[in-house]
């Protein structure tokens, strides 16, 4: 299975996290691409079998988190057709109900929202295994 993992990250936290979940990926056995949000193109994320998307969280401590406007964007860009997605998140205090709207604009493109994870660092969400386990194999 063809895995799209596109990330925002603005300290190297988020971009971190993509990695380490490209890398759990590829030890279950999936081919894994991982790229920013600034260099993927909605027709190729759109293209993969399965798509996870995440942002570091924007906003005050408690109130108002969101996701990156640039990852929105992204996600508002693109065609999918039910593919499994998940939605990610990096944050220090609370992510609020950030992944909740990302993973409404991600079914709003056509994505089958599987997944709302989160990490406070730079490794791979808890839960990011179990999901790679509930996908398809080829």
């Amino acid at each position: 299975m063809q895995l799209a993992i596109i990330y925002d990250s603005r300290t190297g936290t988020t971009r971190a996290a993509a990695e380490a979940m490209g890398r759990l990926a590829g030890d279950a056995g999936h081919r894994w691409v991982t790229k920013s949000v600034h260099d993927a193109a909605p027709n190729e994320v759109s293209a993969a079998d399965a798509v996870c998307i995440g942002s570091w969280t924007e906003g005050l401590f408690f109130f108002g988190q969101h996701a990156t406007k640039d990852t929105m964007k992204l996600i508002d860009r693109l065609s999918l057709h039910g593919q499994p997605a998940a939605v990610f998140c990096t944050y220090k205090t609370s992510p609020g109900k950030m992944l909740q709207k990302m993973a409404e604009a991600m079914e709003a493109s056509g994505g089958s929202v599987t997944a709302q994870l989160r990490s406070r660092g730079p490794e791979a969400p808890q839960g990011f295994a179990e999901w790679l386990q509930s996908l398809p194999r080829e």
